[in-house]
């Protein structure tokens, strides 16, 4: 099984950005994480980190025919990029949405993510480990094509 893992813009600034948030774990100790993890559940996993909108969107396309799912945390775009929803959809690759802090818990304008309606599922709230929940999610269903609840 291969996993492709994106993070959009300001990831890259973990441990430095809002840390009370977002908590003191860097981006490469993030990507430590989730390739310890990727070890030893024997999935080969990609980790990606792009500020750029249509980076992200080529990095998504790159991996059609590729990648058996991804796991992405849009970051900022979550809340507005029809262009990355348009990227997962036109894949087709089964994708989690991922992020660190509970999005429904902050700012009136991050509860609603654009992008959760192309993913079988979203991750929100628990840090780093929602990384690990979602390639738990990829090892224990072996993948699937369809939303967990409509």
């Amino acid at each position: 099984m291969k996993i492709l893992v994106i993070n959009g813009p300001n990831i890259n600034m973990l441990g430095i950005r809002e840390k009370n948030i977002y908590g003191n774990l860097s981006y490469p100790k993030l990507v430590e994480m989730i390739e310890e993890k990727s070890k030893k559940l024997k999935i080969q996993v990609e980790c990606f980190q792009n500020n750029i909108e249509g980076e992200i969107i080529n990095k998504i396309q790159s991996g059609y025919g590729e990648y058996d799912g991804i796991i992405i945390n849009p970051a900022a775009y979550t809340h507005y990029s029809i262009a990355i929803l348009d990227a997962i959809k036109s894949v087709s690759i089964p994708t989690i949405e991922v992020h660190l802090s509970n999005i429904h818990s902050r700012e009136e304008f991050r509860h609603r993510s654009v992008t959760a309606s192309a993913c079988v599922g979203q991750i929100s709230g628990f840090g780093p480990y929602g990384y690990l929940m979602a390639l738990d999610y990829f090892n224990e269903t072996g993948v699937v094509d369809e939303k967990i609840c409509n």
